[in-house]
């Protein structure tokens, strides 16, 4: 019989300011964004009494303490894009590699974070 992969998929927000150095246009200067984040995890097995991947909740409260640290703060100014321009593309690899690492179980992988500064914009990062 064919294994399938459960997916599943939480949506949250932050806000926060930054700007893109070296960017010769609007975003150079300082702006904010309500930033959309849409983060999947998938497993290839259920809890056999519950029939889930994962919680929702836990994962949902991993997703709220990561952005967290995002929330109302200039970007510009954190450690991790100090050298590094605060994009969605490093949001959303900076917010991945911090849920991988928290992930309490090893059967449950991170798929993909979306971060979007806008309903047209967005921007996703996985690993292959």
């Amino acid at each position: 019989m064919p294994q399938g992969i459960w997916r599943l998929t939480v949506t949250d927000h932050f806000s926060s300011a930054h700007q893109l150095r070296h960017y010769q246009g609007k975003c150079e200067t300082l702006h904010g964004h309500n930033f959309t984040v849409q983060v999947q995890v998938q497993g290839r097995t259920l809890d056999p009494k519950l029939g889930i991947v994962m919680d929702f909740q836990i994962l949902k409260a991993m997703v709220k303490d990561v952005l967290a640290g995002l929330d109302h703060c200039n970007l510009n100014e954190m450690p991790e894009f100090v050298n590094i321009n605060p994009s969605s593309e490093h949001l959303a690899r900076h917010i991945f590699e911090r849920l991988a690492a928290r992930m309490p179980d090893p059967a449950v992988t991170m798929h993909s974070v979306s971060v979007a500064e806008g309903p047209n914009t967005i921007a996703t990062y996985l690993e292959q």
